[in-house]
This record gives structure tokens, C-alpha cells and sequence, in this order.
């Protein structure tokens, strides 16, 4: 398959994530201007404010932005309120400060003539300031709103929606074509909003002041153009956020929102018991996939902002209860689901029929280099070797800290890496020992050697549905389904689905429903 072929086979995706992307950014910088400018206008007035305000936006814009979604998480929950507060707040900056500065640089004589004929203050600044000022504001707003497009590709890790979907599928699965398919239209979308709101800032600008050797004749027909363009824009986003507001108004009453982690196997299951549950069900599913990792998620359905999602026997007790590691596959199981209801109201369901745990795993070449076989042969050699492995994996007990206390060694170096980069970084040399999960895909890809937990440090991670309480009591119809087909799912099968994503470059989507009709769970 070529990229021409990758995009023609998944156009209806691309131009719904690309709309989603166009409705997020325009909110948000909307927004942005309604904030910025009259903030911008009262540090030109009120001078004292000048420096807390700049400052403060100052401040957020040095913040990286996955760590401002991060702390936005806990308060705003997961999709589009946190993506779109944070790239308001990303985008007041431009905004203010050139507002200001646009009021500051108006000539003061024009101020006091203004003053000389009568105008009150507020007549002055809407009549005098803003209209002399809006180049510049229109300059800021115009680098904001530019910026706002890239940064909404941050949305997509806490199941906002938009092209960024596409870019960190893609890395993920290591799929260039899907990393393109996600860039490209966001990078024409980037250049289409610059064009724009360019053709604001000349229409703002008055004519005397324009550089150009035009008459003003020539310029008045450049303008009527310009003011073509910019209404048949406006009735396109009016016309997409009309068919939106009545897409969602003809749903379901009866709405469910399932979400998942940010690998492929997760949005295999999210994607294949939405399917499932809307096929037996008259329930509508909201797919809230790709949200980030087990805090993330687990957060968002502790908040309300997901219904469900599937996370591991082994996480849960671990991670999530911080309990020491066990290896007791009942015990494990028992507890979660214990502690889980009387701590977070929420159900686990019965445990699927696989169990993906960790492995640590090495290219074939080294296991002949050094000899490894176990886990504990690394303790020769591990003092010369680099690991790259999840953010996760990298600060948890039932992680690398645990791993190396359990069995007394430590690596040269250590790199946190996300998702595929660090199968990347293992075949390039630039690491040699990877953490996985047993039922990836992209172990079978790499063609890669597992080392045996020869110690049993790793718990069980069979996979386990967790449910909100109250959405069980309120669709209990939901648990026989979710439950027969958990119990269905081995880590043979598990890993072969994997690998149909991760090397075959099939969309998670397609995978899970083929796999389901196949198997005669749904027509």
C-alpha cells in the first residue's frame, strides 16, 4: 500500500478528524480573542496591571503543554474542555500583548485631538484606538491562531478528537502513512488559517496606511474579494457546527462513553466492544480512545468522564491500589475488585481469557552476544546495556524500580520512550533491553527474544473491564455481552490482532470488527 492509497481508503476519517480539528481550534481561539483583547486593553489603561497580567501569561506559555493538559486532567476530566482551556490559555499571550502594544503606539497627538472635539474615553477607544490598533491585535491574533492549530494535535491524547489521532496512531504503530495523513492536512489546515486571518488584517487595515503602489480603486475590488472569501469561510463553519450540533442531537438517549489507553491493544478492545454493544444493544457508545495512560484513564472514570475502560489485573492492584507486587492470580483479581467497589464505586467485571504481562525483551543478536535467556542473566551484563522503556514502566514497583531490586541489578542508562519509539530505538542500536507486553504485535514484527521471568517478579495483568456502578445498574444488559466476549479472548489471538495493526497497518477499527464478524458475534 502507498500513501495515496493509505488516504483514499481512509478519507471519511481523515475529513471527520480534520473538521473536529477545525471546530476545536476555532472555539479556542475564539475564546482566546474574547479573553486576550480586553485584557490587552485594560494593561493599557490600568498600568499596574501590566506586569502581573503579561507575567502570568508569560508563565503558562513556558509551561510544556502535555504537562499543563496533565494538570488540567484532574479538574476539567478528559476531551474537549481541557484541550481547548488549554490552548485558549496558550494563545492569550499574542493577543494581549500586541493589543497593548497597538493602543500604546497610537500617536498621542491623535488622542488629544480626540479629546479636543469631545469624545469621551470610550469614544476614544472605540472610535480612535481599536480602529487605529486593529493591525497589530489582527498580528497577534493571527500567530496565535496558527499556533492553535498545532497544539490541538495535543488533543488527542485525552480523546479530544482532531488530526493529532492520526500523528500518535501512526508513531504508535510505527505507520509513516497514518503520521502523514494526520500532518499534512494539519499543516494546510495551518497555512489556510494564516491565509485567513491575513486577509482580516488587510481588510482592518486602513487603505492610507496600506504600502502599496495600488489605486485605491484596484484596492477597494481587492477587499469586496477578500470579503468573499472570508463570508464563504464563515458560512462553511457555520454550516459544519450546524450538522454537528444535529448529528449529536439525533443520538441515542440511552449513551454510554468507553474509553482506552494509547496502544494498539487497547484500541482494538475499545473499539471491538463498542462495536459489540451497539450491535446487541440499543445503547449509543461515545469512543473516548486513546487517552494516554493508567492515571489518565483511570482519573477519567473516577471523574465521570468515561463510562468504562479496560485496564490490567496487575496495574490495578499495583499501580492503582499500590499494593506490593504479587504474583497470586485469584488474590490479585479478588482485591481489585474489592477495593475498587468500596473505595471508587466501580465494577470489575469478570477477567478476560488473557493475560498480557510484562516481558522484558532484547534483539536476537544480543541474547547470542551475552547469552541471555532469563532475566536473570542480565545481572552479568546489565551494568553495559541501556533500557528504553515506557514512562510507566520506567517509575513503577511493578516496573523497572522493582524489577532491578527483585533481581539485583542495574542498567548503564535508562530512557523513558513512548509506545513504538522505544521498538524503534531497540533496532537502532540506540537501546538494548525494551520492556513489552506479551501480547504485542510488534515483539512478532521485530522478530524479537522475550527473557524468562525466571524469579516471578511480574503479577498477572489479565485484562479487566472496569465500569462505572451506576452505569451497570442503569444498562445491566451490558455485562453478559462485555463478559462472553472477554472470556473469548486468548493471548494467541490477542497477539495475532496486534499484529495485524502493528505490521499489516490495518486501522484498530477494522481489525476488531473483522474479528467479530468472523466469529459470528455480530452479522
Amino acid at each position: 500500500m502507498n500513501f495515496i492509497e493509505y488516504i483514499t481508503q481512509n478519507k471519511d476519517q481523515i475529513i471527520s478528524l480534520s473538521i473536529e480539528h477545525i471546530k476545536l481550534t476555532a472555539i479556542a481561539v475564539g475564546f482566546a480573542i474574547l479573553i486576550g483583547v480586553p485584557l490587552g486593553i485594560l494593561i493599557s489603561y490600568v498600568k499596574k496591571l501590566n506586569k502581573p497580567i503579561l507575567g502570568v501569561a508569560n508563565v503558562i506559555q513556558a509551561i510544556p503543554s502535555m504537562a499543563l493538559l496533565g494538570f488540567a486532567i484532574p479538574f476539567l476530566g478528559i476531551g474537549t474542555l481541557p484541550a481547548i482551556v488549554m490552548v485558549i490559555l496558550y494563545s492569550l499571550l499574542p493577543i494581549i500583548k500586541n493589543t497593548y502594544t497597538g493602543i500604546q503606539s497610537i500617536n498621542p497627538d491623535i488622542i488629544e485631538a480626540s479629546k479636543g472635539i469631545g469624545l469621551t474615553k470610550l469614544q476614544i477607544l472605540i472610535k480612535v484606538q481599536i480602529p487605529l490598533a486593529l493591525p497589530v491585535i489582527m498580528a497577534g491574533i493571527r500567530i496565535s491562531a496558527v499556533t492553535a492549530v498545532g497544539l490541538m494535535t495535543m488533543a488527542a491524547f485525552i480523546g479530544a478528537g482532531g488530526l493529532g489521532f492520526l500523528v500518535f496512531s501512526g508513531i504508535r504503530t510505527v505507520n509513516n502513512y497514518q503520521i502523514l495523513a494526520g500532518a499534512i492536512p494539519a499543516c494546510i489546515l495551518a497555512l489556510f488559517v494564516d491565509y485567513l486571518v491575513g486577509l482580516v488584517e488587510k481588510l482592518v487595515t486602513p487603505i492610507s496606511l496600506q504600502k502599496t503602489a495600488n489605486t485605491k480603486e484596484k484596492q477597494m475590488k481587492q477587499r469586496k474579494i477578500q470579503k468573499g472569501i472570508l463570508s464563504a469561510t464563515a458560512i462553511l463553519l457555520v454550516i459544519t457546527f450546524v450538522v454537528s450540533g444535529l448529528s449529536s442531537m439525533n443520538r441515542s438517549d440511552k449513551v454510554i462513553k468507553i474509553g482506552s489507553k494509547d496502544f494498539t491493544e487497547q484500541l482494538i478492545l475499545a473499539n471491538m466492544f463498542s462495536d459489540l454493544i451497539e450491535e446487541k444493544t440499543d445503547i449509543t457508545v461515545e469512543r473516548k480512545i486513546n487517552l494516554g495512560g493508567t492515571q489518565v484513564c483511570f482519573s477519567a472514570l473516577n471523574s465521570r468522564s468515561i463510562d468504562m475502560y479496560f485496564d490490567y489485573s496487575g496495574t490495578a492492584y499495583g499501580d492503582t491500589l499500590n499494593y506490593p507486587p504479587s504474583t497470586d492470580m485469584e488474590a490479585v483479581y479478588n482485591t481489585v475488585k474489592k477495593d475498587f467497589k468500596e473505595q471508587y464505586n466501580i465494577d470489575v467485571l469478570k477477567q478476560m481469557g488473557f493475560n498480557n504481562t510484562y516481558v522484558v525483551a532484547v534483539k536476537e543478536e544480543t541474547a547470542k552476544k551475552y547469552n541471555l535467556k532469563s532475566i536473570s542473566d542480565l545481572k552479568g551484563v546489565a551494568s553495559k546495556l541501556t533500557a528504553g522503556t515506557t514512562f510507566e514502566f520506567l517509575n513503577r514497583e511493578d516496573g523497572l524500580l522493582g524489577l532491578m531490586k527483585h533481581y539485583g541489578f542495574q542498567f548503564k542508562d535508562t530512557v523513558g520512550l513512548d509506545g513504538a519509539s522505544r521498538y524503534l530505538a531497540l533496532t537502532n542500536n540506540e537501546t538494548d533491553v525494551i520492556d513489552a507486553f506479551s501480547t504485542d504485535g510488534l515483539l512478532k514484527k521485530f522478530d524479537l527474544v522475550t527473557l524468562e521471568d525466571d524469579k516471578n517478579f511480574f503479577p498477572p495483568y489479565y485484562a479487566i473491564p472496569l465500569v462505572r456502578d451506576e452505569v451497570v445498574e442503569e444498562y445491566p444488559e451490558i455485562v453478559p455481552i462485555i463478559e462472553e466476549l472477554g472470556s473469548k479472548l486468548t493471548d494467541e489471538i490477542m497477539m495475532e490482532l496486534n499484529y495485524k495493526v502493528d505490521e499489516l497497518q490495518m486501522e484498530p477499527d477494522v481489525v476488531a470488527r473483522d474479528f467479530l464478524v468472523e466469529n459470528g458475534f455480530i452479522d
